[in-house]
């Protein structure tokens, strides 16, 4: 169960990325966005990513909780399923284009590296609350200056 729990944390192992582990794990869940909207049924994409959201959330604060003492650090950067959460609801309701997607992985890397209000807040929360719900508010405003972009341009 313990490894179960690393390779889920560490989103199949890419937070043991040697650089910028937080990149590759908001890589990961690029990836599984593009596999949702690419192989699921006609119609049914938007709920699959919500499905996912709701899944890999509420699963990483839970396995984060668990990595934060496999690891001994609090939320270390081997963590990343974090990061998957949060690209993915960069990703929410969002056309699937590349440039969108490529847009969409850009500001949310810039916003999970800022922590706008009340990100930084969120991440002093204790175990795996504290290193999912950054990543979540990054996600939000990522998700919303998107949607802003796409009706401006």
């Amino acid at each position: 169960m313990k490894k179960l729990i690393i390779f889920f944390s560490t989103a199949c192992y890419l937070g043991y990325s040697p650089i910028v582990p937080g990149t590759a794990g908001s890589l990961g869940g690029l990836i599984i966005y593009y596999l949702i909207e690419r192989f699921s049924p006609e119609g049914l994409s938007n709920y699959s990513v919500a499905a996912s959201i709701v899944f890999i959330t509420i699963a990483g604060i839970f396995a984060a909780s668990y990595s934060e003492k496999y690891f001994g650090t609090k939320d270390s950067s081997e963590i990343v399923i974090d990061e998957v959460a949060g690209m993915l609801i960069s990703l929410f309701l969002i056309p699937f284009k590349w440039k969108y997607m490529i847009a969409a992985f850009v500001i949310f890397r810039i916003m999970d590296i800022i922590k706008p209000f009340p990100g930084r807040r969120m991440e002093k929360l204790s175990g795996g609350t504290g290193v999912m719900l950054d990543d979540v508010v990054a996600g939000i405003y990522s998700n919303i200056l998107m949607q802003i972009l796409i009706k401006v341009y």
